[in-house]
This record gives C-alpha cells, structure tokens and sequence, in this order.
C-alpha cells in the first residue's frame, strides 16, 4: 500500500494555530511539516533584547522601516504542492522600501532585509542552515546568526560569511549603512 504525504498549507497552519491546543504553544511550518518550538531560554531572551533594542533606535531615529522580535512569523515559502513555511524570525528589519504599510496581526508575506535567528540549545545546525537557505530564497540579503554560548555571530550576506567575536564589531553592511555595535555589548557578562 502506499501512503501519500499530507502536507500543511500556510493558510491550514494559520487556522490550526487558533485551535485552543495551540495557544500557548510556539509553532514553525517547515516545508509543509508542523514543528513545535520550545520556549526560550533567558540568555536568548537577553541577547534578543540586547541587539534588538539596539537595532530598534537606529531604525527608528533615521525612518527606515521597522524592526520585529519575538519570533515574528514570515511566510517564506508558498508552494503548490503545500509544502509551504512560516518560520518565527527572532528579530527582524524591515525596510519602508520593502514594506511601506502598517503592521497587523497576520504573519507577515514579505522577507525582512535583515533576519537574525539566536541559536538555542533546540536548534540543530541542519536547521539553521535550511533557515539561511529559505531565508535568501525568499529575498533576505542580510542574515545575523547569534551563537549565545560561543558569544559569536556569523554574517551571511549573498557574498558569503564571516564570524565576529570579543572585540569585534557588527555593522549593517549595504542593509543598515552606519550602524555599528560593538559583539561584546551584544552578549550578557
């Protein structure tokens, strides 16, 4: 007998997620499969909020756009056979070039400029590297990957990547022209 795979459509993920069993659970769709996401940790809350503020009165203070946290859902892919993904960013930048409109409830159809994705004790390399993938498929040009319990981040551009580490500094590239932060400020002490 063969079994034919049944996949979760954004529009079918987004329905189930009103369901009361998943209220109070945090959920990702991956290439059509449904993925519980644990919690965070409070080092990842931290380093979140460390560089998101940051991130935030640079953005705010010249006008150019938005920035989300918090696992802020992205429709990254639509596909016809319903292996599409909605992925939470845990910080996001969104330029008004690329979304000029207000926020609402609904996860979002555009890719930020620039993704950062903190890595949690949860997270397997295998999954942060399809993330990277869908992440600059879909049009992201920058993407931060945090490392808490290294104190690093790699920077993938679509040149390629680097880490930064210690006394390094982070800056936002062709994406946030003039923002700089020092790697060490980012981690807690």
């Amino acid at each position: 007998m063969i079994v034919e795979e049944r996949y979760i459509s954004a529009d079918e993920f987004l329905e189930l997620a009103k369901l009361p069993e998943y209220q109070d659970r945090s959920l990702e769709l991956v290439e059509g499969e449904l993925i519980d996401m644990p919690f965070a940790n409070p080092i990842h809350a931290r380093v979140l909020i460390s560089l998101s503020s940051r991130l935030n009165v640079f953005v705010e203070q010249r006008a150019l756009g938005q920035v989300v946290g918090g696992d802020a859902p992205f429709i990254l892919e639509k596909n016809p056979d319903g292996r599409d993904t909605l992925r939470g960013i845990d910080i996001a930048y969104l330029s008004f070039q690329r979304f000029p409109g207000p926020l609402t409830a609904d996860p979002l159809s555009v890719v930020p400029d620039l993704a950062v994705e903190i890595v949690s004790p949860s997270n397997t390399a295998a999954d942060i590297r399809l993330k990277i993938h869908q992440l600059f498929e879909a049009g992201a040009t920058l993407i931060w990957i945090v490392y808490p319990e290294l104190k690093a981040i790699d920077v993938h551009t679509l040149d390629g990547a680097y880490t930064l580490a210690g006394d390094d500094t982070l800056t936002g590239g062709d994406v946030l022209p003039g923002f700089e932060m020092p790697v060490s400020d980012i981690f807690p002490s």
